[in-house]
């Protein structure tokens, strides 16, 4: 059978593990699905609920399994997707921070009401500002939040937005051309962690394939712990950015696919339950029902 993957340069170990052919020696007929190509519609009004764009196209014959951030499985679940966690990373609490200009008037979290706030929505960014926001006494509706993906660096250092959901290694070219200030630690605040999940057929009826995916991604988490320079070439090459830029990144972030445990379930149903109170699920969802433990025993077995 031919099995899809879709992978995207943010979800680093998919992207690494398609430019290495290890799949292919377990998958022979494994298709890559440049996610990309999938989003080419409008950019998301980020004051509405959100889309699942990447859970809809597991269910559309898009792909099979993909890796995101924390977001794109809630909105999924919000649609009545039947999908299943596979696997989350460690925590990237050094990859991503909320930041403003350090002579912003900014000074604190409760600062952000009415201002400008630039992420990319629906990615972890919009988790991250929403626990952000709770720590305040805030809601979504109180700042006016601005969705950027590829011009999100340029707007913030020219001042078009008052703040920023950044992350590695697009943050590099801010740093060295303005000084910024942390409104507050990643740390503490979320795990940030990569995620990995299917639907819940394709994890039912092809284990095998499923077990050979995660098997070949920790072999590529382990290359890419080894060879940083190496693995950032391939991003380098892929979006122009400085080799060096994507290496710092790829060295700050844990690698290796861990299996679910409470405390992760706990924490993304405490973000579910932020999201359908600020009105952008339709309703809400319970993360426990797509977790599986014959699933999770595959991971468990993944690492040896």
């Amino acid at each position: 059978m031919t099995v899809r993957v879709g992978y995207f340069p943010q979800n680093n170990s998919l992207f690494v593990l398609r430019h290495l052919g290890i799949l292919e020696q377990q998958l022979p007929d494994v298709e890559w699905v440049d996610l990309r190509s999938l989003d080419n519609g409008p950019r998301v009004d980020p004051t509405a609920a959100l889309p699942s764009s990447h859970g809809d196209h597991l269910f559309d014959g898009g792909y099979d399994f993909i890796g995101t951030g924390s977001t794109p499985p809630v909105t999924a679940q919000a649609k009545d997707h039947d999908i299943v966690y596979v696997a989350v990373s460690g925590p990237r609490v050094e990859n991503g921070r909320l930041v403003v200009h350090a002579d912003s008037d900014i000074q604190e979290l409760a600062d952000l009401k009415g201002k400008r706030v630039a992420l990319g929505h629906g990615s972890w960014q919009t988790t991250l500002l929403l626990l952000a926001l709770e720590k305040a006494g805030l809601e979504w509706s109180d700042i006016i939040p601005v969705d950027v993906y590829g011009d999100a660096a340029e707007r913030f250092l020219i001042r078009e937005v008052d703040a920023w959901v950044g992350s590695y290694p697009y943050l590099t070219k801010v740093e060295e051309k303005a000084e910024l200030r942390e409104l507050i630690p990643t740390e503490g605040l979320f795990s940030h962690r990569s995620l990995w999940f299917t639907r819940r057929d394709f994890a039912a009826e092809h284990p095998k394939e499923l077990a050979a995916i995660v098997a070949a991604l920790q072999e590529a988490d382990a290359w890419t712990a080894a060879h940083p320079d190496e693995a950032a070439e391939f991003f380098a090459a892929d979006d122009g950015r400085p080799v060096a830029e994507w290496e710092h990144a790829l060295r700050t972030r844990p690698w290796g696919l861990l299996p679910l445990d409470a405390d992760f379930v706990a924490e993304q149903q405490h973000a579910a339950d932020l999201f359908f109170a600020n009105g952008l699920i339709a309703r809400s969802v319970t993360v426990a029902d797509a977790v599986s433990e014959d699933v999770t025993e595959i991971v468990r077995s993944s690492q040896g």
